[in-house]
């Protein structure tokens, strides 16, 4: 039996414990009938910002950010891509500001180089929602929905110390400096394997950019520096872990990886083995839930109850695939 099959019976013990991340009450909650009967006599203009559609997460976002707008009914959706670049979302948020649309729901490329137009956004009396990615020292934001990354990065870390008991040197895939999932996923894995670096070092450590290709560049140079292959790989998004997978396929090599996002093809991946697991995070209901918090403000003035919804993360691996929420895309 491969090592990645081995460890993949060895998670069920992990999975048996694993429940469906479920936002609180009075987010999910929201009547989406008294939505549609306050936009049929109120029609809304909302802005819709995600970060770079050319990444599958993000047009999976947008895409379910749609289907709610057109599930409430009577919402004109203004869809921007951000193209990964701060001057181009920041040129489609004040673009948006101009055309004085009723709310933006927004997932900011970078913590803080987005703060500034953000805050223009609120002081001109538009509600934000910022959504999977926050934003830093902007007063009146209306919400942030994402999942607790933090809780996530950590639950790969302990995935790690499930898997090996006796200790296991780490292969780290970090995510994009400056966004927030980048930033807080590295914290979570470090919050777990710090106090026992002893038994578990991180041998390698290097930004990836949440891309593929770089994913499979960056495991490619980084395993080449190792005196000995690491045993375990873990990355901050499901395409870096991906891209590491064929690194290690064309190496001829059998280490456990373990990503995050549950993409459909990560799924496929824990199906066949290349992948150990990956975190569920549900991007479709954070998207929901945005959208529906920003309506109910914008045509009832309702604010939400929380001000900051964080989704509790889950391990997917190959006991549990039906708990994915991208499962049904999976052939």
């Amino acid at each position: 039996m491969s090592r990645n099959k081995l460890f993949i019976l060895l998670l069920a013990m992990l999975t048996i414990m694993a429940s469906a991340a479920l936002a609180p009450a009075s987010a999910q909650d929201i009547d989406v009938e008294s939505l549609s009967a306050c936009t049929a006599d109120n029609p809304l203009t909302i802005a819709s910002s995600l970060p770079n559609l050319g990444f599958p997460f993000f047009v999976h976002m947008q895409s379910q950010i749609a289907a709610e707008a057109e599930a409430i009914g009577n919402i004109t959706l203004i869809e921007t891509d951000g193209q990964n670049s701060v001057p181009k979302q920041t040129a489609d948020v004040e673009a948006a500001i101009t055309q004085g649309v009723d709310a933006i729901v927004i997932s900011p490329l970078d913590v803080d180089a987005m703060a500034p137009v953000l805050q223009e956004a609120v002081d001109e009396g538009i509600p934000v929602v910022t959504i999977d990615r926050r934003v830093n020292g902007v007063d009146g934001i209306l919400a942030h929905v994402g999942a607790d990354n933090v809780r996530g990065g950590e639950i790969q870390a302990e995935t790690i110390m499930s898997l090996f008991p006796d200790g296991a040197t780490v292969f780290h895939l970090q995510g994009q400096p400056g966004s927030g999932p980048g930033i807080d996923r590295n914290q979570g894995v470090h919050n777990v394997l710090d106090p026992v670096a002893d038994k578990y070092p991180i041998i390698f450590e290097q930004t990836a950019n949440f891309a593929r290709d770089q994913g499979l560049s960056v495991t490619e140079a980084g395993l080449a520096g190792l005196d000995e292959p690491p045993d375990v790989i873990v990355a901050a998004n499901d395409d870096m872990a991906l891209g590491a997978a064929e690194a290690v396929s064309a190496l001829g090599l059998d280490i456990p990886i373990i990503g995050f996002d549950a993409l459909p093809e990560a799924l496929v991946a824990i199906q066949e083995g290349r992948l150990t697991g990956s975190i569920e995070q549900q991007p479709g209901l954070q998207s929901r839930t945005a959208l529906r918090i920003a309506v109910d403000f914008a045509c009832n003035g309702n604010e939400p109850a929380e001000s900051v919804i964080l989704l509790e993360p889950t391990m997917i691996t190959a006991d549990n695939l039906d708990q994915a929420e991208r499962i049904g895309e999976v052939e």
